[in-house]
């Protein structure tokens, strides 16, 4: 008698963060864009251009918009690029008040 074939579990994409270099299931992280609008967020994970992806913690956004993105879209953000990461930051995850750019050590 012949053995049935074992059944895979299906596949599930993963992404590392650029804030934090832990590696996560696609869907648990933000997807940023560069694109031809520029940076911005992209809530469908189907925007065209380069993308990098970000936990939910203050801390990863603040280092990717410190240099994190930078590095992933191999281009300088612009300040008004960075601002309006800082806002959507500030309105989707609240732990605590608002942080300046520059301010938090990244030495740990």
């Amino acid at each position: 008698m012949a053995k049935k074939p074992k059944r895979r579990g299906k596949h599930i994409p993963q992404r590392t963060c650029v804030g934090c270099r832990e590696v996560l299931p696609k869907r648990t992280l933000v997807r940023i864009v560069n694109g031809p609008e520029g940076v911005a967020v992209d809530l469908t994970g189907k925007a065209h251009g380069r993308g990098a992806y970000l936990h939910d913690k203050r801390s990863c956004w603040l280092r990717g918009i410190n240099g994190g993105l930078d590095h992933a879209f191999k281009t300088k953000l612009t300040d008004q690029e960075k601002q309006a990461l800082t806002v959507y930051m500030d309105e989707h995850f609240p732990d605590g008040g608002s942080v300046l750019l520059g301010d938090e050590d990244l030495s740990r």
